[in-house]
């Protein structure tokens, strides 16, 4: 399984060495082309207005919405989760409209309530370690989604057939778990 990480901002390496570590050939994504051989997507966290100008800057605002339309599994962490929305609390628009979610952005404060907590997430872990920076969380999520995780009763973890968001940074942490299931999607949609 080849899974791509956009390389426009956010913590590329990080997100690369986790699913290598369960087992993916995992690539930073630079080029538009690039996404052609790929099974698989993450976007990572970072800021969802910058992330989305150097998308559209480098032609990948579409790229992006082809694969996702192609049933190609896509996982967004926390600024990747805004872009993934189809609505945004406060916003006419949204960025890559591809999951049926609305989101909230940094709902749960600023940089200065960052925050690390162990939390259930169905189908990943008992005791997933969830690191909050400048944290969306998911209002909604439509009537082919999933819940799988909710912190303070916001939903932080949810699934909509190959998409995946979480409201966090799993790849600010060791465990490997949320990217194993992210790579257990790709698997399902490959075959």
């Amino acid at each position: 399984m080849k899974i791509g990480v956009l390389a426009l901002q956010g913590a590329v390496a990080e997100h690369v060495r986790l699913l290598e570590e369960v087992g993916a050939t995992a690539v930073p994504v630079k080029k538009v082309e690039e996404l052609d051989d790929l099974d698989g997507l993450v976007i990572p966290g970072g800021e969802s207005t910058t992330i989305s100008k150097l998308m559209h800057k480098y032609g990948f605002m579409e790229a992006v919405q082809e694969f996702g339309k192609a049933n190609k599994p896509i996982f967004g962490t926390c600024a990747g989760a805004i872009l993934l929305a189809k609505q945004i609390q406060g916003q006419d628009d949204c960025h890559l409209g591809l999951m049926d979610i609305k989101v909230e952005r940094n709902a749960f404060g600023r940089q200065k309530e960052s925050f690390e907590v162990l939390m259930p997430v169905a189908g990943v872990a008992a005791d997933y370690p969830a690191v909050f920076i400048r944290a969306p969380y998911i209002m909604e999520v439509g009537e082919n989604g999933q819940v799988l995780a909710k912190h303070e009763d916001k939903i932080v973890v949810a699934r909509s057939g190959h998409y995946l968001a979480a409201a966090f940074h799993p790849e600010l942490t060791e465990d490997t778990r949320l990217h194993k299931y992210f790579l257990d999607m790709v698997k399902e949609y490959r075959s």
